[in-house]
């Protein structure tokens, strides 16, 4: 296994829509695997491909305390149950540091193919139901900071890119 290098924002490659697995194989697996050991050393709670710069619908997420709950959806599709709306703080692995509230549906039906390639469909409410949506954002070229006011994007732009370039 692996640690990949997580992309931050504002980098381009984040907005990069990513392109449904065709076949789930011993590639796509190891890709997972690097994808788990990476989120764990950020650490962080969900992590998508798109983030470590591979464009494929794949994102990994485990929301216990530790580390006993993996959880894998490959081309993750979901739809909403309620227009009940919840507000969560939000962060991410590409925008390290920051934590905004963002409203989302509460509830959802997700459908995706698990490790091993087989469909399954799980519905998820609360913070699961939260970092599906955040998760599967990425898969489609959108960060949480797009849900917030352009003042305070580009604060945290502005921010993020001068530890950038002090870094560099």
């Amino acid at each position: 296994m692996a640690i990949l290098n997580i992309l931050e924002f504002p980098d381009p490659r984040l907005r990069t829509i990513a392109k449904p697995v065709e076949v789930v194989d011993d590639d796509i697996r190891q890709l997972i695997d690097d994808m788990f050991e990476t989120m764990y050393d950020a650490p962080g709670i969900g992590l998508a491909a798109t983030q470590v710069n591979v464009h494929k619908r794949v994102v990994v997420m485990d929301l216990s305390e530790d580390r006993s709950e993996p959880r894998v959806f490959i081309n993750p599709e979901f739809e909403f149950l309620t227009d009940e709306m919840d507000q969560y703080q939000e962060g991410c692995l590409s925008v390290p540091g920051f934590y905004e509230n963002v409203d989302r549906p509460q509830k959802l039906k997700i459908q995706a193919l698990g490790r091993d390639g087989q469909p399954f469909e799980l519905i998820a409410e609360g913070l699961l139901a939260v970092c599906i949506q955040h998760e599967c954002d990425h898969l489609n070229g959108k960060l949480f900071v797009d849900y917030l006011s352009t003042l305070k994007r580009d604060r945290i732009k502005k921010k993020l890119e001068k530890l950038h370039r002090q870094q560099a």
